[in-house]
């Protein structure tokens, strides 16, 4: 009797992919996925990484760093010939995932846009990788933390302006990761532009008021005190509504998300605190 074949695997650009062997040469250009694929045990097979990608520390350090989010070196990439490259839509371009079919075998795309994302992520790395039992503890840990969230009902409800940039400042519209995370304990991120994920904001005093809390994240711009300060004396906004945050906790997927979802219960809590 023939051998049945395993199930192909199919990333979130529809690609589909067998399982890979022990032999697998990962190159990530992903942070969040990078720090996953350390923690499903799978440190030992990354050969290439962004200089973004910086958890889990003690793993990343020996894996050489070749460029950023945007651009890397394609020549010293083709020279530590991975078998699989793994992207994201958001974070990376188009014409990296052309250039790197060129001579990668497998470029495998992610693009979770909402929390519950992560479990499909867990269980693509896990069946690409053989750590599908990783994988599945994993995802045991998601749904605890999720499950163990404050109810989002109008109680909880603020309509919140996440900045991510500032000269000018910008925000996230509601099909982004950030915001369906924030969504989970009711906070509503006020701005949605349809046609634009990542819209400039105007700050006029009708925002101000209008606005319950304010969010600044250490990134992709690295809020500062001094920031925050400057904002609530340029605006005349009152400093229990500006709050600053974890971006990390905020924004990153794979296994950060659990810490994630744990990290967005106490801030929840704190703001139900102040009031």
């Amino acid at each position: 009797m023939a051998e049945t074949a395993e199930p192909l695997l199919e990333d979130d650009a529809g690609n589909r992919f067998a399982p890979a062997g022990p032999e697998a040469r990962i190159a990530c250009f992903v942070p969040s996925v990078t720090e996953l694929l350390a923690d499903l045990g799978l440190g030992e097979r990354l050969v290439a990484r962004t200089r973004f990608c910086i958890h889990p520390a003690d793993a990343v350090a020996r894996i050489p760093a070749i460029g950023g989010t945007k651009k890397v070196n394609l020549r010293k990439l083709e020279a530590l010939a991975p078998t699989h490259a793994v992207l994201n839509i958001d974070e990376n371009t188009v014409e990296m995932a052309e250039a790197m079919r060129a001579f990668v075998p497998n470029v495998v795309v992610t693009h979770p846009l909402v929390p519950e994302d992560n479990l499909r992520l867990y269980a693509l790395m896990g069946g690409l990788f053989g750590k599908a039992d990783e994988a599945a503890a994993l995802a045991r840990a998601f749904e605890a933390a999720r499950a163990a969230l404050p109810p989002a009902g109008p109680a909880a409800r603020r309509d919140v302006l996440y900045f991510i940039w500032k000269d000018p400042w910008m925000t996230v519209s509601r099909d982004t990761y950030i915001s369906a995370m924030l969504g989970l304990v009711g906070w509503r991120t006020t701005h949605h532009d349809p046609d634009v994920r990542y819209p400039a904001v105007d700050l006029t005093p009708e925002t101000v008021a209008a606005t319950d809390l304010f969010l600044f994240p250490t990134e992709p711009w690295e809020f500062t005190r001094a920031d925050v300060d400057s904002f609530l004396r340029d605006h005349d906004c009152p400093p229990e509504k500006a709050l600053m945050v974890d971006g990390e906790y905020c924004s990153w997927y794979g296994s950060r998300a659990i810490a994630g979802l744990r990290y967005l219960k106490e801030l929840a809590e704190k703001v139900r605190r102040r009031g």
